[in-house]
């Protein structure tokens, strides 16, 4: 497993896309921005072009003439998306930690990005790893449409999330005003949507494990 993971990482992911959080994470640092978009450049970039290269180098068929199983596989390539995406997610909160510091006083139009909101994003993550991984997994091959449909509904999610935030005064004193400030509410949001995260994650993998058994190679 450990091998594979390896594997994947150095064969699929360019160098670059190890540094690509580190520099567009640094969008945290813009005051008032749509946070969102930062972590969308995960899957707006990182995963067509990470994709693209195993599809490239045929990833697959080298893969399977290793005496590993079809579930191991799956799990590997599992684990490299999920890496990816802490990744981003991690460097990105410390550039907001940094930020919420930078403008301590500000009225934030959109969503600071206090805990709560990470919790938001892993949620937006989730969505798109449960459709993702299972629909990519058809073919193990072919990314086009998993990709699409993916990101679709997860920009679908954001989008909706950040419009309740701005139109609904509950919701936008939970993660601006009051609420920013009850480290309890901040905690349990970002707790709920790490949980959510895992759970759909697991899901995916499950179907896509199910799926890739019934693959011809």
């Amino acid at each position: 497993m450990y091998n594979l993971v390896m594997k994947d990482l150095k064969i699929g992911v360019h160098p670059m896309f190890f540094l690509f959080p580190l520099v567009m994470g640094a969008l945290m640092l813009i005051p008032d921005w749509i946070y969102f978009i930062v972590p969308m450049y995960f899957y707006w970039v990182t995963i067509p072009n990470v994709f693209g290269a195993y599809k490239a180098q045929n990833d697959l068929i080298f893969t399977t003439m290793m005496p590993v199983t079809k579930k191991d596989i799956v799990k590997a390539r599992v684990t490299v998306i999920v890496i990816l995406e802490l990744l981003h997610i991690v460097i990105a909160m410390i550039y907001g930690m940094i930020t919420i510091r930078l403008y301590s006083n500000m009225h934030y139009h959109f969503f600071a990005p206090h805990m709560g909101f990470w919790g938001l994003v892993f949620i937006m993550l989730a969505i798109f790893n449960i459709l993702f991984i299972s629909m990519y997994y058809k073919t193990a091959y072919t990314f086009g449409k998993a990709t699409l449909v993916s990101i679709t509904a997860a920009m679908l999610f954001a989008v909706a999330a950040q419009w309740l935030g701005i139109q609904n005064s509950f919701v936008s004193n939970i993660f601006n005003g009051s609420g920013a400030d009850n480290v309890m509410l901040q905690t349990s949001i970002m707790i709920v949507g790490i949980l959510i995260f895992i759970v759909f994650t697991v899901i995916g993998y499950q179907i896509a494990v199910k799926r890739f058994l019934k693959v011809e190679i």
